[in-house]
C-alpha cells in the first residue's frame, strides 16, 4: 500500500506542476502515480509508506556507491559545518578539478558548474565561439539537458533543422542545430559535405542512456572523430551519464576517443548537484576571465557538493572497484537472458558496464527508430508488477537501469527471480 504517497501527491498538485519537480517522476508512462520516498539505505530505497525497494534508478546514475554511503555522509557532513557556500574560492573544487583531470583523457582544464544541462549549455558556446560557426550536429534520442538549442525532435526526413520539441522555444534558437540518426555513418558524412565549413561541433552521448541504453556501431565513434577533424569541427562527448559510470575514464576511455570537450555530471557530484565541461586547454582559455566567452555562476564550485564528489572519486578509484561492478552487471545481465530464453521471449537488453536497458521490443536496437518500437504498454504492466515484488527501476522504457556498488548478488539474484516470475505472469 501507497497510501501516504497519495496524500502527498495529491498535495503536490496544488503546489507543483504536475506535482513533481521533473516530468519523468509523475510515472505516467507507467500508468501510475509517482511514489514519494523517505530515505536510501545501501541498494534499498524506502517510500513514506515504509515500502523497501532495491533501487535500480540510482538517482538517474550519480549514487554509484549506494545510498548514504558513510564517506560521502562523512564528507558532507564535515563540509557543511563549515559552511554551505561563499561565492569564492576554495580549496576542494582545486583537488576536484585535479582529480577529473587524473582520469579523463581529454581534460586538461575544466570548468565547474551546477548540472549537466549547464554543462552542455556551456559547452556549445564555447565550440560557437572558438570556431567561429553557428550550426551544431546532434543526434535523434541523445539528451543533453533542456537546452533551447537543443530540445529538437526529429522529423521523418534524415535531418530535421529547427522544429523545436516543446513550446516556449523559438525556431530561431534551434535553426542552426542539425538532427541525425545515431549510429548512421553515411546520414553524416551527407551533413557535413553540405554544411562542413558552418558546423562548430558534433555533441554525442557516446553510449546514449536517455532514450535506454544504446551502443555504438564499430567505428562510430572513431568516425565523428574522424570527420570533425577533417572539417575543423569540434567533437564534444556529453558523458554527463557515462562519464565514471562505465570506468574511471568513462566512455572515452573505454574506446579510446579524445574528444575536444567533455560534459561531465551527476557522479562527480556524488549525489549533490554539480556538472562540469572540459578540454583541450587551447579551447578552455577562451573561457572568461581568461577569455572573452562568458558563463558564471553563484554556487559553481559548491564545497558541499564539491566535498560529496570528492568522496565518491576518491572509492571510485581504488583497486577492484569497476571489477565489482562488472561482475554484478554480467551476473544480471546473464540472469535476465537466461529468463528470456526460459520463456522464449526475444526482448532485447543492451548493457555496457552497470548501466543497462531491457527493452519490449524483438527488433535490434541502435538507434531511436528501433527504441520506439518497444511496446510501451507491456513495460507498463512489467513496470508496475517489479514495484509489488519490490524492485524500483526507472518509470520509462526510454531510460537506462543503474547498478551500484551498494547491490550484492543477493540482491541481483531476488531481482532475476522478480523478472522470471513476472514475465512468465504477464507471458
Amino acid at each position: 500500500m501507497r497510501i501516504r504517497s497519495k496524500l502527498f501527491y495529491e498535495r503536490a498538485l496544488k503546489s507543483i506542476p504536475g506535482g513533481v519537480n521533473s516530468p519523468v517522476r509523475a510515472c505516467k508512462a507507467v500508468k501510475s502515480d509517482p511514489i514519494f520516498f523517505e530515505r536510501g539505505e545501501g541498494p534499498y530505497l524506502i517510500d513514506v509508506d515504509g515500502n523497501r525497494y532495491i533501487d535500480y534508478v540510482c538517482s538517474w546514475g550519480p549514487l554509484i556507491l549506494g545510498h548514504s554511503h558513510p564517506e560521502v555522509i562523512a564528507n558532507v557532513y564535515f563540509a557543511i559545518k563549515k559552511g554551505t557556500s561563499f561565492g569564492a574560492p576554495t580549496w576542494q573544487e582545486v583537488e576536484l578539478a585535479e582529480l577529473i583531470k587524473s582520469c579523463i583523457p581529454s581534460i586538461e582544464k575544466i570548468r565547474l558548474v551546477n548540472s549537466g544541462t549547464e554543462a552542455t549549455m556551456s559547452a556549445i558556446r564555447l565550440a560557437r565561439a572558438y570556431t567561429k560557426r553557428k550550426k551544431i550536429v546532434k543526434f535523434e534520442g541523445c539528451y543533453h539537458g533542456h537546452v533551447d538549442s537543443l530540445l529538437v525532435k526529429a522529423g521523418s526526413g534524415l535531418i530535421t533543422f529547427g522544429i523545436p520539441s516543446s513550446p516556449g522555444i523559438p525556431e530561431e534558437l534551434t535553426i542552426h542545430t542539425l538532427n541525425l540518426p545515431f549510429n548512421d555513418f553515411s546520414a553524416i558524412e551527407k551533413i557535413f559535405k553540405e554544411y562542413g565549413k558552418e558546423i562548430a561541433a558534433i555533441i554525442v552521448e557516446p553510449v546514449p542512456g536517455n532514450m535506454g541504453v544504446v551502443l555504438p556501431k564499430d567505428g562510430f565513434l572513431e568516425f565523428l572523430r574522424e570527420i570533425t577533424i577533417k572539417y575543423e569541427a569540434l567533437l564534444i562527448f556529453d558523458e554527463v551519464i557515462t562519464g565514471f559510470r562505465i570506468g574511471l575514464s568513462g566512455a572515452q576511455g573505454k574506446y579510446g576517443i579524445i574528444p575536444d570537450l567533455t560534459c561531465l555530471g551527476k557522479i562527480i557530484g556524488g549525489g549533490l548537484p554539480v556538472g562540469a565541461y572540459g578540454g583541450k586547454e587551447e579551447i578552455m582559455n577562451f573561457i572568461a576571465p581568461e577569455g572573452p566567452v562568458y558563463q558564471a555562476g553563484t554556487l559553481s564550485g559548491n564545497p558541499v557538493a564539491v566535498s560529496a564528489g570528492l568522496a565518491t572519486l576518491k572509492e571510485l578509484i581504488k583497486p577492484g572497484t569497476y571489477e565489482k561492478l562488472e561482475s554484478l552487471s554480467k551476473r544480471l545481465e546473464e540472469g535476465i537472458k537466461e529468463v528470456l530464453k526460459k520463456l522464449k521471449l526475444s526482448y532485447q537488453l543492451n548493457r555496457v558496464a552497470s548501466m543497462f536497458t531491457l527493452f519490449f521490443t524483438e527488433k535490434e536496437v541502435i538507434d531511436f527508430q528501433s527504441v520506439l518500437s518497444s511496446d510501451t504498454q507491456k513495460f507498463a504492466i512489467f513496470w508496475q508488477k517489479m514495484l509489488d515484488k519490490g524492485i524500483y527501476i526507472p518509470p520509462s522504457q526510454f531510460e537506462a537501469w543503474f547498478i551500484s556498488l551498494a547491490h550484492e548478488e543477493e540482491e541481483i539474484d531476488k531481482t532475476i527471480v522478480a523478472i522470471y516470475d513476472v514475465l512468465k505472469e504477464m507471458h
